[in-house]
């Protein structure tokens, strides 16, 4: 029998939404072990002065518990 976890975690980038998902993951899996999956519950970007200056996303990421 498995059981998996799921923490959430918020992350940002100023390159884009795949920068801030990969910076996520590497966050997590520092502390983190048997990481299975993630699925990105929001995006958002912070806009100043016409441009977009910061990319965020809201993951979930799932793991396997010993």
């Amino acid at each position: 029998m498995a059981i998996a976890k799921v923490v959430e975690v918020n992350s940002s980038s100023n390159k884009s939404f795949e920068d801030a998902i990969q910076t996520g993951i590497q966050k997590v899996t520092e502390t983190v072990k048997n990481v299975q999956g993630a699925w990105i519950n929001e995006q958002k970007v912070i806009v100043r002065e016409d441009k977009i200056t910061e990319y965020r996303v809201n993951l979930k990421v799932s793991f396997l518990v010993e």
